[in-house]
């Protein structure tokens, strides 16, 4: 067996591997986990050792670290959403007063997109992480 054929056999099935948890860096892990929470219609659960987890629907726990000592640095983070809830997930972002805008750079404010037939919008977390709600994943060729 050559080299590369091994390689390829010893790849994991992309179906087999999935994103458990990932830290997400807050200067204040209770206020940045409450807001995603709160808009996304989710509860905030118990602290796990320095971390304080937002458990997602797939599986996946984001877990809110404090990090004070040096500036946040902006991460993106998409979340996938069912379309009978974007409406109200856009509501809660008005109740909060935070702007959302139709595009990654922010440059169209108040505006979702309609990208793939689903509808988008981008906002800023507490810390400035772009986050994004879509109800249908990007089409990739």
């Amino acid at each position: 067996m050559s080299h590369d054929q091994q390689r390829r056999n010893d790849l994991a099935s992309p179906a087999a591997v999935q994103l458990n948890h990932t830290a997400v860096y807050a200067t204040d892990r209770r206020l940045s986990a409450e807001f995603i929470a709160a808009v996304l219609g989710l509860e905030v659960g118990a602290p796990f050792g320095p971390f304080l987890p937002v458990d997602l629907g797939n599986g996946v726990t984001l877990d809110y670290y404090e990090k004070r000592d040096e500036p946040i640095q902006s991460q993106h983070y998409a979340f996938l959403v069912p379309d009978d809830r974007f409406s109200t997930m856009i509501a809660r972002l008005d109740t909060l007063g935070v702007t959302y805008y139709a595009d990654p750079g922010h440059t169209e404010p108040g505006r979702i997109n309609r990208l793939f037939g689903g509808r988008g919008a981008y906002f800023e977390d507490p810390d400035g992480h772009n986050m994004e709600i879509m109800t249908r994943p990007y089409i990739r060729s």
